[in-house]
């Protein structure tokens, strides 16, 4: 329950209230002056106040101004014994959302205190919700070539428009590049800003459950469908859906999926009528779908159908010099989440940000950078700070005396070393040619390339 900070000279009112309001279940803090209230305001920081107007050492509308300063957005009751119009306007001019006079109602007080309350979570949830979608338009942080380019294909695909639905986007990335991101500013840079956003972790849901999620169902149609139910096609209908880790997807819905992307007509399970839906969808993976393919896990006419504009998100070691950058905002941005003042990277920390190779990209950096400034102990974060996984480097001699470097996880499992000694292998008995090498081992030249890069395969050349 919110916790209520209650400022009045009246000890006996200021007992009753909160008495009453601690058997409703709410944490009270109550003060005698103002200066007392200013001061357990700024150190419990809680979640309503309720003062009188006239107080011994400053008056209310003053006092009101002062918690102002501090939030501008707590909840603040007036209580005073001598109302007026005059009086009303200048509470609500400081700032002051309601104001009562004595004799005061109890439960009217908690009611009003209960839907202050309320609306100011519903306004902060509404304000995190627009700052995510401020972040998509403006966070694609990056100076790098690669970054750049980025930015200039997705405003390119952003500006296109049309009478229906729009061609759909695959993004292709490793695990923890920001391709939520990347999908939520094509939505809101785009022409459909003003519409909804829907997202799906196709991963996170099971077959038997994804289809209903996606189409909807009709009262009846299985076991536990008591009632109708809208499916995120029809909630995303003239916005975007953005389907993340659609390698996951299973093949019979992938083929109803199509048949969506195509016409943009659909049913809803148990149903006879077909709907017409005009969405954008963006699709996500970090897996390779040729491959996926071969192995007749996902269906050729939906990757090709998906793939009408593709957008590769590069690693963040492909990214010269954003490393350090992205860290230092994630560290502004943490220090002053966590109130740990002004903090920075000393050289070896910064140089350590540098050179890693970051496996798990962004997401991984940042990770890393909140826990250093929960340990750090110091306002300059040190390399100890980071803990940083160690980086083991061997390398393996090829025939003609050249070498290839592995960077090893120390973790790698069995069959991660027999894949990588394969292809170790396989390049060195085709020269290092990617091409002839990947004809040995049955696959495409990106496909090899792919397992080259999961492995960290590069010649001594690339160091």
């Amino acid at each position: 329950m919110p916790a209520i900070l209650i400022i009045d000279d009246e000890e006996t009112f200021v007992k009753n209230v909160a008495r009453f309001l601690a058997r409703s279940g709410h944490e009270v803090l109550t003060a005698l002056t103002a200066s007392a209230g200013l001061e357990l305001f700024g150190s419990a920081a809680p979640d309503a106040v309720i003062l009188d107007y006239r107080l011994p050492d400053m008056d209310g509308v003053s006092l009101i101004q002062r918690l102002r300063t501090q939030d501008p957005a707590v909840p603040i009751v007036m209580i005073t014994g001598h109302g007026s119009i005059e009086l009303a306007v200048d509470a609500m001019k400081a700032g002051a959302n309601d104001l009562l006079t004595k004799p005061v109602a109890l439960s009217d007080l908690r009611q009003r205190l209960e839907n202050l309350t309320r609306q100011q979570l519903d306004s902060s949830r509404l304000r995190y919700f627009e700052a995510r979608e401020q972040d998509a338009r403006q966070q694609i942080l990056g100076d790098s070539p690669a970054m750049v380019a980025l930015r200039t294909r997705i405003a390119r695909i952003a500006d296109v428009q049309g009478a229906h639905s729009l061609p759909p986007v695959l993004i292709i990335g490793e695990t923890g590049t920001g391709k939520e991101l990347v999908a939520r500013a094509f939505h809101y840079e785009g022409p459909r800003c003003s519409r909804p956003f829907i997202e799906l972790n196709c991963a996170a849901i099971p077959a038997t459950l994804l289809e209903s999620e996606l189409f909807g169902h009709e009262r009846g149609a299985f076991t536990d469908a008591k009632e109708r139910r809208i499916g995120l096609l029809e909630a995303a209908d003239g916005g975007t859906l953005f389907l993340d880790e659609v390698a996951e997807m299973d093949l019979a819905l992938q083929a109803k999926l199509l048949k969506v992307i195509e016409d943009g007509r659909f049913r809803r399970i148990g149903s006879v009528h077909e709907r017409q839906t005009d969405l954008r969808i963006v699709a996500a993976t970090h897996q390779d779908l040729e491959e996926r393919i071969r192995q007749g896990a996902f269906r050729a006419d939906l990757y090709f159908r998906l793939r009408v504009l593709q957008v590769n998100v590069p690693p963040l070691r492909e990214r010269e010099g954003d490393a350090l950058l992205l860290a230092g905002r994630f560290l502004d941005e943490f220090a002053r989440r966590y109130r740990r003042g002004t903090l920075s990277f000393n050289p070896q920390a910064a140089r350590a940000i540098a050179e890693h190779h970051w496996p798990g990209n962004v997401r991984e950096l940042r990770n890393v950078v909140e826990q250093a400034v929960l340990l750090a102990v110091d306002s300059e974060i040190a390399l100890q700070d980071l803990c940083l996984p160690v980086r083991r480097v061997k390398s393996e001699a090829a025939a003609d005396g050249t070498a290839v470097f592995v960077a090893e996880k120390p973790d790698g499992s069995t069959l991660d070393r027999m894949e990588r000694d394969l292809l170790i292998q396989a390049l060195t008995d085709a020269g290092h040619n990617v091409s002839r090498a990947a004809r040995k081992l049955g696959i495409s030249r990106d496909t090899l390339r792919y397992r080259m890069e999961k492995h960290r395969l590069r010649h001594r050349s690339a160091e």
